[in-house]
């Protein structure tokens, strides 16, 4: 499992949730849409607290965290979140992750 967040969308992220720092934001599974890696989930946010995270990555006063029974979802995955300011969403890529044997 491996999450980047760039610094766009960190922006993003302050702007769209308008909360003074530091806060939380929750990346989960929600059973919706047409799932790029996973048919019929797409990836949603929400600004809550932790409760039992088994993922946390904080950037720039933001802490990004995805809950023990949500890792499912971003395992075997490169997960990236950019913004795109044209249409001021918030973009996401999915990457199967590389993985090497050694013998």
């Amino acid at each position: 499992m491996f999450i980047s967040i760039d610094e766009k969308a960190t922006s993003w992220f302050t702007k769209e949730f308008d909360f003074n720092k530091p806060f939380s934001i929750r990346m989960f599974p929600q059973y919706a849409g047409f799932g790029e890696k996973h048919k019929g989930y797409s990836l949603a946010f929400s600004a809550e607290i932790p409760a039992n995270a088994g993922y946390v990555k904080e950037i720039n006063g933001i802490t990004f965290f995805v809950e023990g029974n949500d890792v499912w979802f971003f395992e075997d995955t490169e997960t990236y979140l950019s913004a795109d300011n044209l249409v001021d969403e918030i973009l996401v890529t999915f990457k199967e992750e590389n993985k090497t044997t050694i013998n």
